[in-house]
């Protein structure tokens, strides 16, 4: 779901300007504290001889976010003399799908979808990636572990392999609020779950209401519900039970995950905690929930939701530390230190799906700090390497969100798009509805694993 989301809202990214060919957003060597151009005149020297190749490239990015990659794709260009051709379509994953099985795939796949990686991976469509990849993730990205795990996918014998490399993140685990709203009231912004919690009974106390929180999204109405209880989920559990519920080894009624989904109601089904009451979380629509915190006086002050939700706050509204709005992380339970600071978000992966020496080269590319600071100059993306200038970043807001993927211990993509299309953008999304309608925590996880069961008859 999230990555239908981010195409949706994909054309209100910033720009910093166009480029093709020489034309560069940045001239090397301009700006020597935003960017590594050291990586760049070094993967120029050593692929040298790659002048005359032909590199074609599928993803999902249209509009301006085409515009920022192609930006990015031109430094490949300059340094290596390859001639880049970069393609998208509205259905863009079916014309992956469509073209791989027709034998006319491009040189690299770009997909959000993990589980649709995968598909392509067993048929043997993806060509594994080389063993020095591995190293590099687990030693150049923040919790490098958990995005070797991401990029690892079974091949058509069923031996895992590293397929993938993860380029362009995003941010899921954040809580917005007004920093004068919390000034004004004497709040400080809360660093321990517990403390999250204390701070919601402190805010009914003062006369106030804490949260607002919708689930409305048309025919996905429910899913801003998947991502509370995913959060909660990496908060309360080791990453592996995370992981076995995604793939159905730990079940959907498993006392953890349903103590999760009882703790998002512990925040969504009290009518103190909830702008308009209990009965309005369901019915409002998501992109309408946060304006509650921008309304004198305020009908809620936390708002919990991913890294694009500011393209739905009223106009003109300031992000940052004293601005109109700001954000923190979603904070780890003190009582659980060794769970450490767990992020869930989503993100694209780049493959190989007709290998050629200019897509090696390419994906070497990525690994270099100027693939990514190019980038993050210009706005719209997040990365947690550890390599790359923070100060390379367009603004102090995605510089804060930077720093939450470099601070986090543990990364895990949205749940919901990891599982069967029926259950996580099915019965999952339509399960929390009916858990904020009165429904029970095990009575909604039962029904969820029955459909599951279902699937495999």
């Amino acid at each position: 779901m999230f990555s239908k989301l981010l195409s949706a809202v994909a054309g209100l990214a910033l720009m910093a300007g166009a480029a093709s060919g020489a034309d560069l957003v940045f001239k090397p060597g301009a700006q020597p504290d935003r960017f590594h151009w050291d990586s760049y005149t070094q993967f120029a020297k050593d692929h040298a001889n790659l002048k005359g190749q032909t590199l074609t490239i599928f993803g999902p990015w249209r509009g301006q976010d085409q515009t920022l990659f192609e930006n990015v794709l031109a430094y490949f260009e300059q340094a290596t003399g390859v001639t880049v051709k970069y393609s998208s379509s509205e259905n863009y994953e079916q014309q992956m799908v469509i073209d791989t099985q027709a034998g006319s795939p491009p040189n690299i796949g770009v997909l959000p979808q993990p589980g649709l990686i995968q598909d392509l991976a067993s048929k043997g469509f993806i060509k594994p990636l080389p063993d020095t990849t591995k190293d590099w993730l687990l030693k150049n990205y923040a919790a490098g572990p958990s995005w070797v795990t991401l990029s690892t996918y079974k091949d058509k014998d069923g031996k895992d392999k590293l397929m993938a490399f993860p380029f362009k993140i995003d941010l899921k685990s954040l809580v917005w609020y007004s920093p004068g709203n919390f000034k004004d009231a004497g709040y400080t912004v809360p660093k321990t779950f517990e403390d999250l919690q204390a701070l919601t009974k402190k805010i009914v106390a003062d006369g106030g209401t804490p949260w607002c929180i919708g689930l409305g999204s048309g025919g996905a109405t429910g899913w801003p519900a998947t991502d509370w209880v995913e959060d909660i989920l990496l908060r309360q559990q080791p990453a592996s039970v995370y992981d076995g519920w995604v793939n159905n080894t730990v079940k959907f009624n498993d006392p953890r995950i349903v103590e999760a989904i009882k703790t998002f109601g512990w925040f969504a089904k009290n009518d103190k905690y909830v702008a308009g009451g209990t009965k309005a979380v369901a019915t409002t629509d998501f992109r309408d929930s946060p304006k509650g915190l921008f309304t004198s006086p305020p009908k809620c002050y936390m708002h919990k939701q991913a890294s694009f939700i500011p393209t739905f706050f009223p106009k003109g509204t300031q992000l940052g530390p004293n601005k109109d709005a700001d954000f923190f992380y979603f904070p780890p339970y003190a009582s659980k230190p060794d769970l450490g600071r767990p992020v869930e978000g989503a993100g694209t992966l780049f493959f190989i799906t007709k290998d050629n020496p200019a897509a090696d080269a390419f994906m070497e590319f990525l690994k270099t700090p100027i693939a990514s600071e190019v980038w993050m100059a210009q706005s719209g993306f997040l990365t947690p390497y550890k390599g790359v200038h923070l100060s390379a970043y367009a603004n102090d807001v995605m510089r804060k969100e930077g720093e939450i993927l470099l601070n986090g211990t543990t990364f895990r993509f949205d749940g919901s798009d990891l599982m069967p299309g029926k259950i996580g953008a099915g019965v999952f999304w339509t399960g929390m509805v009916d858990y904020v309608g009165g429904k029970s925590a095990q009575d909604v996880a039962d029904n969820i694993q029955k459909t599951w069961d279902s699937l495999k008859k």
